[in-house]
Order: C-alpha cells, then sequence, then structure tokens
C-alpha cells in the first residue's frame, strides 16, 4: 500500500485542507455576490434612473474623463476651418497640427502663408473666441513642404 499524498509530498496535513478549501471558498464568494448582482439588476429593470443613457452624453464623459478635449477642439477647427479664415483661404490652407499649444497652419504656397501670417493675431483671437478651452500661445503659419537634401544618401553624395 502506498503512502498518503501529504506524506510523500511533505506537506503539513493540519494545512493542507485551508490551502486547497480557501481558494474555493472565495471563488464561491465571488459566484454569490455575482448572482445577487444579477437579481437585483433584473428586479430594477426598467424603473427610472436604469434607462441606459444615450451614445452622445456617454462618449462627452468619455472624452472629458480620457483628456481628449483638445483633440476634439482641434478636429473641430479641422472642419469648420473656412470659418474661421474664409471659404477663399481655407481651400489654400489647413490646420496641420498643436503642439504644446503652438498651432501650425500650412498653406500650400508661400503667397497664402505670407497673408496668413499678417492674419495671425486676429486668427489667435477668433479661434480663442470660438473654441474656448484650447489652450493656443502661439500660430506658426508655414508654407509648402519643400523636399531637402540634406540628410539624403544624394545630399552626402553632393558635399
Amino acid at each position: 500500500m502506498k503512502p498518503p499524498v501529504g506524506v510523500v509530498l511533505h506537506l503539513d496535513e493540519r494545512k493542507l485542507p485551508a490551502q486547497v478549501f480557501d481558494r474555493i471558498a472565495a471563488r464561491s464568494g465571488l459566484l454569490r455576490d455575482r448572482r445577487k448582482k444579477a437579481i437585483e439588476a433584473w428586479n430594477n429593470f426598467g424603473k427610472p434612473g436604469r434607462d441606459p443613457d444615450r451614445l452622445g452624453g456617454v462618449m462627452s464623459i468619455i472624452a472629458k474623463n480620457g483628456a481628449w478635449t483638445p483633440h476634439m477642439k482641434v478636429a473641430q477647427l479641422r472642419n469648420h476651418w473656412d470659418q474661421v479664415v474664409g471659404d477663399v483661404i481655407a481651400q489654400h490652407s489647413y490646420v496641420d497640427s498643436l503642439y504644446d499649444g503652438v498651432l501650425t497652419i500650412r498653406a500650400k504656397s508661400q503667397v497664402w502663408a505670407t497673408q496668413l501670417t499678417y492674419m495671425a493675431p486676429q486668427l489667435t483671437s477668433t479661434i480663442q473666441e470660438r473654441l474656448q478651452g484650447l489652450d493656443i500661445r502661439e500660430v506658426r503659419i508655414t508654407g509648402p513642404h519643400s523636399h531637402s537634401f540634406r540628410r539624403s544618401a544624394m545630399g552626402r553624395r553632393l558635399r
């Protein structure tokens, strides 16, 4: 006949039931709580205060708690850029980014960038007026991207 498992594994037989059954007892408490909550939810179904919130309300709560508000305001600025600068200028420029309070506006040509540079103080006040809570300390206007050979392989050969 074989010796008991506790003897073979050198286990303290006085602590063995507690080690085995504590985990099971804790799980049964969780299951009991889950069943109790399910019964309460079923009994309260349809009562005032139990109706689900609308998606817009839930998303606004998530946006406020998740620090998404500045990103959403920049998206709103991009969508309504024509209302800030007018239709003609909006066709030739767009909001590029907002980083550390610096709003970057990119123009499609250097002529439009110059025009927007003259309008920068007016743009700042209009944006701060319409999009309250958006922290803009500086407006940078840039022209179109130009390719630089400075860091490319071809640029290294030309030096």
